[in-house]
């Protein structure tokens, strides 16, 4: 129960005005660490829905693949430019995004992370792999805004941040395809 409590409070934290402004004024910051915190907070606060319906859980979501399927949809829809346009300048997409996210993506990916065998782990990280690599190669070589609200930039850096993260997710995979974690235990 404490880490939904934990939750929660990192996701009032978060939508506090002075945080959010802050956060959603940097591109980067507001794509690589708000929205994936967003779903931090939402992972955390899953054990508390979890404990409370499982049976819910257990008849929609038995194998993790439709939690997975949710999480993928509502995350690709967040890394869309003109979501995160809209996310600035329309009141109800922000509040929608602070749902979202946690209650959308969050909740899900805990329910189903655990019920994912080895090889489905590894497939969808190998798909945010692939997606992280096209949107970095686009936000670097747009020559015009994607995002209205933000300089040419700041997409430029954004996009690095998502080769980055596609550099580390390759590293991560592979690691497990020559590394057996039964070797060290």
């Amino acid at each position: 129960m404490k880490q939904a409590s934990y939750g929660l409070l990192l996701l009032v934290a978060l939508v506090l005005p002075p945080v959010a402004i802050f956060m959603e004024s940097i591109m980067i910051v507001h794509m690589h660490m708000q929205m994936p915190m967003l779903v931090v907070a939402g992972f955390f606060m899953g054990r508390f829905f979890q404990e409370r319906l499982p049976g819910f859980f257990e008849k929609w979501n038995g194998n993790g693949v439709p939690g997975i399927l949710l999480f993928v949809v509502v995350i690709g829809y967040w890394m869309l430019p003109r979501a995160m346009d809209e996310a600035l300048t329309v009141p109800a997409v922000e509040l929608f995004k602070f749902i979202s996210l946690p209650l959308l993506a969050g909740v899900p990916l805990r329910d189903s992370w655990g019920k994912l065998s080895g090889f489905g782990r590894n497939l969808v990280i190998g798909f945010f792999t692939g997606l992280f690599v096209g949107m970095g190669w686009l936000y670097i070589m747009a020559p015009d805004n994607l995002c209205n609200s933000y300089l040419v930039i700041d997409q430029v850096i954004l996009g690095w941040g998502y080769i980055a993260t596609a550099v580390a997710f390759i590293v991560y995979l592979a690691y497990t395809f020559f590394i057996n974690p039964a070797d060290y235990e």
